[in-house]
C-alpha cells in the first residue's frame, strides 16, 4: 500500500480539499479514539487515576521525540504550546539578553523575545531569506549572542535552513541554540542538529491533537524548579496521550519516507501553480519542504481569496500576513501545505479554483 494510500485510510474523509498541514494536520481514526478513550476513562476512574494508567503511553510519546531529536525520553516534557516552551526556555535563561535570530523571525517568537527583554540581533542571509553561514559564524564571533534562536522552516515561507550547519558555527563559539522546529519537526530531520533545545506544536506535521507543544532540551536549559511546576501545572492529559499515539504512527510509517514524500510534494505543487491566475511562486522549485507559498498580483488581498476558496471551492489554505514575519514580509501571501495523501488532482482543483475566484474578483 502507497504512503499516500495509508496516510488517507486511517482517517475520515476530507469534506473538500485539505491544503493546510502547516497549520493544522487531519488526525487518524486511532489517535481519534485515544483521546475518546482516555477521557471516558477520567469519567470512568477520576482524572488523576486515569492519568497514572496514561503514564507509559505517554512515555512512549516521549521517546518518540527522543528518537526524532536525538535527545533522551527524560529531556523531553509536553507544553501547552510551541509558544509556551520558547516561553518556558527564555523565562529560565540567567545568562546575558542578547538573542540572534533569522530576519523570518516568526512575528508572536519576537513579542514573547520582547517581553522577556532580550535584544534581538539579525543573522545575514541571502536574497531567498536562507540564512548566510559564513557570514554569521563572522557575525557572531565579532559579537557573540549570548543565544541563537534558529528556525529550520519559517510559518511563512517554505525555505529550508541550514540548521544543522549553523549548530555547528554555534558549538565552536559556546553558544546555546535554540531550534523553533514548529514547522520542521516530522517534515525535516531534526536529530542531532547541534541544538541545545528544540522546541515544536502538536498539531502540524505530526497530526497530533491541538493544544499541544513539546520541548526537549539538555540539562540546565530549564530549571529544576520549573520542571516541577510544569509537572503540577493543568494538563490536557486526552490530548498528550493523543501525540504520543500520532507520534508513533509517524515512527511506524518511516520518517525518511515521509520526508521524501513532502519534498515530492512541495515540488509537485510549485509546477503546478507557477504563474496561475498571475500570483507568484516563492519558494524556488526543488526546494525540499512541502510549503509553497504564493505573492498575490498588485491589489490582490489573499484573505479575500483564502476566505472565498473555503466558502466556494470547500479548500483549505492559510493567509500568510506580514505580521508572520514582521522583519523580512513586505506583503501578505497564500500558503498552500499539503500532506503526503494530497494529490495531483487535489492542486489542479485549487489552480482551477484560484482561476474561478480571481476571474471574479
Amino acid at each position: 500500500m502507497s504512503l499516500a494510500t495509508a496516510w488517507r485510510d486511517a482517517r475520515p474523509a476530507m469534506a473538500g480539499v485539505h491544503l493546510d498541514s502547516a497549520a493544522c494536520s487531519r488526525q487518524t481514526f486511532a489517535v481519534i479514539d485515544a483521546v475518546a478513550r482516555h477521557s471516558r476513562h477520567e469519567a470512568e476512574v477520576g482524572g488523576y487515576v486515569a492519568a497514572e494508567a496514561a503514564e507509559p503511553v505517554l512515555e512512549a510519546g516521549r521517546a518518540a521525540v527522543a528518537a526524532l531529536t536525538g535527545f533522551s525520553a527524560a529531556d523531553v516534557v509536553f507544553t501547552r504550546s510551541a509558544s509556551h516552551a520558547l516561553d518556558i526556555l527564555l523565562g529560565d535563561w540567567r545568562g546575558p539578553k542578547t538573542l540572534a535570530c533569522l530576519p523570518g523571525e516568526f512575528g508572536p517568537n519576537l513579542v514573547i523575545m520582547a517581553q522577556h527583554g532580550f535584544a534581538v540581533r539579525l543573522l545575514p542571509v541571502d536574497d531567498d531569506g536562507r540564512l548566510d553561514v559564513d557570514a554569521a559564524a563572522r557575525f557572531l564571533r565579532a559579537d557573540p549572542a549570548a543565544l541563537v534562536h534558529f528556525t529550520p522552516l519559517g510559518s511563512h515561507r517554505g525555505i529550508v535552513q541550514p540548521v544543522a550547519a549553523i549548530g555547528a558555527v554555534c558549538r565552536d563559539l559556546g553558544i546555546p541554540l535554540i531550534v523553533d522546529a514548529a514547522q520542521a519537526f516530522a517534515h525535516l530531520v531534526c536529530a542531532d542538529i547541534g541544538a541545545d533545545a528544540v522546541y515544536t506544536a502538536s498539531r502540524k506535521w505530526t497530526a497530533g491533537p491541538r493544544g499541544l507543544g513539546l520541548l526537549a532540551a539538555r540539562s540546565g536549559m530549564v530549571g529544576e524548579s520549573t520542571l516541577e511546576w510544569l509537572g503540577h501545572t493543568e494538563v490536557s492529559t486526552a490530548a498528550q496521550v493523543g501525540l504520543s499515539i500520532a507520534l508513533g504512527e509517524h515512527l511506524a510509517a518511516g520518517p525518511a519516507r515521509i520526508r521524501a514524500g513532502l519534498a515530492e510534494l512541495g515540488a509537485m505543487t510549485r509546477t503546478v501553480l507557477a504563474g496561475v491566475a498571475g500570483w507568484q511562486v516563492v519558494e524556488p522549485p526543488d526546494e525540499p519542504s512541502a510549503i509553497t507559498t504564493l505573492s498575490p498580483p498588485d491589489g490582490v488581498d489573499p484573505q479575500i481569496v483564502r476566505d472565498r476558496l473555503i466558502a466556494e471551492h470547500r479548500i483549505v489554505t492559510t493567509y500568510a500576513g506580514i505580521g508572520r514575519a514582521p522583519r523580512e514580509m513586505t506583503r501578505p501571501a497564500l500558503r498552500l501545505a499539503p500532506h503526503v495523501d494530497a494529490t495531483d488532482e487535489d492542486l489542479e482543483a485549487f489552480a482551477a479554483a484560484l482561476v474561478s475566484v480571481m476571474a471574479t474578483l
